[in-house]
């Protein structure tokens, strides 16, 4: 263990000005603007894992945006660990609520502070420095590969089908996944599950062009009016959506599955002050844990149309938009979900408007079982650089590919995420603490030996 720390302090200041450098680029995926950062950030990242003694890297193309893959293949008979990143992250919108550039990396306060910090920049890099380790000290006890992608933020579009066409490639025994949080640095955990995902554009659209809303208003369906209302419709007073079939396939825990994750420690007025909120809320009949961990959700994402520049413009809109997503529990279908949506919401038209729903994104929810050897090895690892043992947990938020890839590999997926929920990913100021990227170097390393027996 000393070793071990004595490798990440002697190299702490390598370590950062190289993801600094990952950091610096923009790899913003759902934008054009930034389709050559995604080029520049994907063959970083093959410097690095070739640095850190891959015996192979390369960029691979896609439909979309380039993956990154890496191997040391040390003995074909001994398990093979495939590690899971992305290098693509959330746009910088809004720019104006950062305390600096998003795209400028600073340690402030014991934290880096940049978009990708966490999600997944940092993250990912943590498994690149522990490969390091394991390399230089010709320590490492089994195969690994990497599996660098640039499209997770906008559902991972392209990496089904490369992932069918490269089977052989990906072969492995398990994914290896740093991409979620953790309760807090004094309780650690381990995710055992997260929620899939439906993401959906809606378009309500009235007149043919906006019209003088004294001349009409009070006559004709104003399209912002009516999609608040159909919005409001989707979720009743209960907490519940309201779409036909929505909660069909969704399998309520037993009471003794709903105790165990009730363990986590959970302080609900920190939970209300550290987001600034005065009250909670949410599906009836369960707890905040619960409603962010085992049941599914509707939230509007994003809503537009109209005049909303400075000054008065008093016009009924031709049209309004939102963007809704679902948190989805294993056992629900995103694709059928989406088409009951789409159905549900049509459905919801009055007279005088049309109503079209796009599809973006989604993918599959998944679990992983405590029992395994994978996620023991994981705990014992962690339990030893926190000094306690880490709590099982279930993640809200959403990796569609990786119930995916599951199916296609034969491989289950292990959480093994050290966020907080301080570094505010996808929002300004996202940030990652230097002692949890520290800590989740000593704990890889020491995940590699457990699982392996070394």
């Amino acid at each position: 263990m000393s070793e071990i720390k004595d490798f990440i302090n002697k190299n702490s200041q390598r370590f950062l000005d190289e993801l600094f450098t990952l950091l610096r680029i923009p790899s913003v995926s759902s934008q054009q603007e930034h389709k050559e950062d995604m080029q520049r950030c994907a063959r970083q990242y093959v410097v690095s894992l070739i640095e850190a003694g891959a015996d192979r890297a390369e960029i691979h193309s896609t439909k979309g945006h380039p993956v990154v893959y890496a191997e040391k293949i040390i003995d074909s008979r001994k398990p093979t660990v495939l590690v899971y990143g992305h290098y693509d992250v959330q746009p910088e919108d809004p720019i104006g609520l950062w305390k600096t550039p998003p795209f400028e990396p600073e340690v402030r306060d014991g934290a880096i502070y940049a978009r990708g910090a966490n999600d997944d920049k940092g993250q990912s890099f943590m498994h690149i420095k522990a490969f390091e380790y394991l390399v230089s000290r010709d320590e490492l006890p089994c195969n690994v590969k990497f599996l660098i992608e640039g499209e997770e933020e906008i559902g991972s579009p392209s990496l089904g089908e490369w992932a069918r066409q490269n089977k052989e490639l990906l072969a492995c025994d398990m994914i290896l996944v740093s991409d979620t949080t953790m309760i807090s640095e004094e309780v650690p955990s381990i995710n055992t599950g997260m929620r899939g995902l439906a993401y959906l554009e809606v378009k309500v659209t009235g007149p043919d062009k906006d019209l003088h809303s004294g001349h009409y208003g009070g006559a004709i369906a104003n399209p912002i009016n009516v999609l608040c209302g159909m919005i409001a419709g989707l979720i009743d007073n209960k907490g519940r959506i309201t779409i036909k079939g929505f909660y069909d396939d969704v399998v309520e825990l037993s009471p003794e599955d709903r105790a165990l994750l009730a363990l986590a420690p959970f302080n609900l007025e920190h939970y209300k002050k550290s987001i600034g909120i005065n009250g909670i809320t949410g599906e009836e009949g369960y707890s905040t844990l619960e409603r962010i961990g085992i049941r599914p959700c509707l939230d509007v994402n994003g809503i537009w149309g109209g005049y909303t520049g400075e000054g008065a413009k008093t016009v009924i809109p031709s049209f309004a938009r939102a963007k809704i997503s679902m948190r989805l529990v294993p056992n629900q279908d995103h694709k059928k979900i989406a088409r009951l949506f789409a159905e549900h919401f049509t459905s919801m038209a009055p007279a005088g408007v049309s109503v079209e729903v796009t599809e973006h994104h989604g993918g599959q929810g998944f679990l992983a079982p405590i029992s395994s050897p994978m996620y023991q090895a994981a705990a014992k690892a962690v339990g030893q650089v926190y000094g306690i043992l880490p709590v099982p947990s279930r993640g809200g938020g959403s990796i569609p590919v990786l119930a995916e890839l599951e199916g296609i590999l034969g491989a289950s997926p292990l959480l093994m995420g050290f966020g907080l929920e301080r570094d505010t990913i996808h929002s300004p100021n996202e940030s990652y603490l230097l002692s949890q990227f520290h800590k989740g170097v000593e704990s890889i390393i020491l995940f590699y030996k457990y699982y392996t027996g070394a």
